[in-house]
């Protein structure tokens, strides 16, 4: 918890008991069904939540803005997003059941009103969100032809809309198609532990 606090000192009570909240939550329910992989869930803060804010150090989303999280697993990134951004929209899905289970109840459990789990997959998804969001789900030229029926035309932040996601390792094939208007950001501007190096957030505008 310290980790969140320490990148991010401007929270408010109410958002701080909400991340510090996760940590029972996620080891409970891990116990249960493999959420977050068993060795790493002592790793639930740097790997998985703070990993999930560098979307937030990456964009600053306006009161209003609809983001969808796709293949959010138990959560990641939404949950941590939609705590940072309480006055925004947040819609999470996938396609296993009891993965989605948990990510409704930890947004139950801590009274998250902004983030709504669906057991949906992306090719059901038929609503229009300014962003989707997503933490290694596919390579990005299969997630640009799934989710851009999702986009929205109407602009609300200072980025037009598009896709953000989180990635590591090499990037080059997969981004190469979108190379002049593609921007990568290396994670450990943002953050100086080890584990954040060769990962990155991508930005891909979609309107």
């Amino acid at each position: 918890m310290h980790l969140i606090e320490n990148y991010f000192p401007s929270l408010t009570d109410r958002q701080r008991e909400q991340f510090a909240a996760l940590d029972s939550l996620y080891r409970e329910w891990n116990e249960k069904i493999n959420v977050v992989s068993r060795k790493d869930i002592d790793n639930l803060y740097e790997h998985h939540v703070l990993h999930s804010l560098a979307i937030a150090r990456y964009i600053n989303f306006r009161p209003g803005t609809r983001i969808l999280d796709l293949g959010t697993g138990g959560g990641f990134p939404g949950v941590p997003l939609a705590i940072m951004f309480p006055d925004c929209e947040f819609k999470l899905i996938d396609g296993t059941g009891k993965k989605i289970r948990v990510a409704q109840e930890v947004c139950q459990t801590i009274g998250l009103k902004n983030c709504h789990p669906e057991h949906l997959r992306g090719e059901e998804e038929k609503e229009k969100f300014h962003f989707v969001v997503s933490r290694a789900v596919m390579p990005l030229p299969d997630l640009v032809k799934l989710v851009r029926k999702n986009i929205s035309k109407e602009q609300t932040n200072a980025l037009p809309n598009g896709i953000i996601c989180l990635k590591g390792g090499d990037l080059q094939e997969e981004t190469k198609p979108f190379r002049k208007v593609i921007q990568t950001i290396e994670l450990n501007s943002y953050f100086t532990e080890e584990w954040f190096k060769e990962k990155y957030v991508i930005y891909l505008p979609l309107c």
